[in-house]
């Protein structure tokens, strides 16, 4: 992942605001990849597959 806040792959859309890669300026990843999975076995839809790269934010106290 890149230090400026404002870098991301512009290959990789992603509007998950809670996840610690997410682009702090639009609505894209800041990975160079990401990992994508399914909690089925026989996914037929994209609700049965997770980004396994996501992990969540810190929040600050």
């Amino acid at each position: 992942m890149n230090d400026n806040t404002c870098a991301y792959n512009k290959h990789i859309e992603c509007t998950v605001d809670q996840c610690k890669y997410h682009s702090q300026c639009d609505n894209y990843c800041t990975l160079d990849k990401i990992k994508v999975t399914t909690h089925e076995s026989n996914p037929t839809m994209s609700q049965c597959t997770d980004c396994s790269s996501f992990s969540a934010k810190q929040l600050n106290a």
